[in-house]
């Protein structure tokens, strides 16, 4: 049976995160409730990164494997004109036919994550939900100094949710870069895999640097910590979008 990755952009505000949940709305019922309207038996998709309630994806992965020898761009087409009947904010962008062994989570070897601030006096009347509004003035390059301190492999316990579910708070942070862009700041971050809430804790925490709260040095003590209590507050959900996901040539060849 052909197996198909899936390229997906949604708008997270209507949803309770991707992974399918008892009572919540989520992308991936979504995306297979749009399946079976192509006339395929019930299936499990897989993604590169599930996401939380509220935010978004601009390039998030998945997997399917389906019964019939779809072409790609009949299979992106039909599921996009089921997807707008029902008035879901999902677009797939691509599909393309993939070896049975690739997987969408195990595969990847980094994913890349963006958060949106806007940081001026009054809110956003077009961006709600897309952007975290922060009011008072950030300096962006103290938390870039500040965002420095902490990249490479590290226990990061202190910027990682109590219900994060991961053997290990190890992880290996590539990238994590703060830069204005006129009236909003950016966190660009990159990694092998992130904790359950660790860009939005890093965010949250990178803030308190931008505000003169913490001196820039305090981010890295706050790793050492490996203390939940030290981090800053957990910026929201509705300026995070799963930006990109980089797999190997050889997991695409067929």
């Amino acid at each position: 049976m052909p197996r198909f990755r899936l390229l997906i952009e949604y708008f997270g505000a209507p949803y309770h995160g991707w992974q399918s949940q008892a009572g919540g709305r989520t992308v991936q019922d979504a995306i297979e409730r749009m399946i079976g309207k192509l006339g395929e038996p019930p299936v499990r998709i897989i993604c590169a990164g599930r996401t939380d309630a509220g935010v978004h994806a601009l390039g998030q992965v998945a997997h399917v494997t389906l019964t019939k020898p779809w072409r790609p761009d009949t299979l992106r087409d039909a599921l996009n004109a089921h997807l707008t009947q029902n008035g879901e904010s999902i677009a797939v962008l691509e599909a393309a036919e993939v070896p049975e062994t690739f997987d969408a989570r195990l595969s990847a070897i980094r994913r890349h994550y963006r958060y949106r601030i806007l940081n001026r006096r009054a809110p956003s009347a077009l961006d709600r939900q897309r952007v975290w509004h922060v009011a008072r003035p950030l300096d962006a390059a103290a938390m870039h100094e500040a965002a420095q301190g902490i990249l490479g492999k590290h226990d990061f316990t202190t910027f990682r949710a109590s219900s994060c579910q991961a053997n290990s708070p190890v992880r290996t942070l590539e990238r994590l870069d703060v830069i204005a862009q006129g009236e909003e700041i950016h966190v660009l971050a990159s990694a092998r895999s992130f904790l359950h809430h660790q860009v939005r804790s890093m965010v949250g925490s990178l803030a308190r640097v931008g505000h003169g709260a913490w001196p820039v040095g305090a981010m890295r003590e706050a790793l050492d910590a490996q203390d939940r209590a030290r981090c800053g507050p957990v910026a929201p959900p509705d300026g995070l979008y799963f930006l990109a996901v980089d797999y190997p040539a050889e997991a695409f060849s067929l």
